[in-house]
């Protein structure tokens, strides 16, 4: 299988589609993209690590902490993204403090959980109207909650923790069988 098939199989089983520019970001990943030092300082990836958290909480499975998408992230940025996405995607952590700073009059990690749930929820509708706009242009920026998000959930869903423990998973799969009932509240196959 492709890389590119398999993005698009995760994709489909987390029941969202994922942006050409992260899906030509991960199609063109080679390890040569300029290092971005400012996402390994430890404040940049504790900001990371709570969001992925507020996108992807601890329930009865484990977060995005405990999958470390944190370091993902970071690694799929450095190694995979061009300097200009790399630029929008800081400005946008920098945009999600002046917003929790705006509104609640602290920064991001010092605000309640609920708080962090509340202010990501705004911004991703902005990302939503960012995508419907009339006037969208080709060459236009992908919107920095759009690569906060799908990186969180690609990262998730293909670490140990995210195939193993939220989604179905069969170490060593059977036979096929085209065919298998579904019960409400059913996990999906890790694939």
């Amino acid at each position: 299988m492709h890389r590119r098939d398999a993005i698009r199989n995760v994709a489909i089983l987390l029941g969202t589609a994922i942006s050409a520019s992260t899906l030509s970001a991960l199609e063109s990943c080679t390890g040569s993209a300029p290092k971005n030092y400012d996402l390994h300082k430890p404040e940049t990836k504790a900001l990371l690590a709570e969001i992925a958290e507020t996108i992807i909480p601890t329930t009865s499975t484990p977060g995005a902490k405990a999958a470390k998408v944190d370091d993902f992230i970071v690694v799929m940025m450095n190694d995979c993204y061009k300097k200009s996405d790399q630029e929008v995607f800081l400005d946008g952590l920098k945009k999600i403090d002046a917003a929790s700073q705006k509104q609640f009059k602290k920064n991001f990690m010092d605000i309640t959980p609920e708080q962090r749930t509340e202010l990501l929820t705004q911004i991703d509708k902005e990302r939503v109207e960012y995508n419907k706009r009339k006037d969208k242009k080709e060459g236009d920026p992908t919107h920095y909650f759009q690569y906060l998000k799908e990186l969180t959930l690609l990262g998730y869903f293909t670490s140990k923790e995210g195939a193993t423990q939220a989604l179905r998973y069969v170490p060593v799969p059977g036979k096929y069988e085209g065919c298998i009932p579904y019960k409400k509240g059913d996990k999906a196959w890790a694939v």
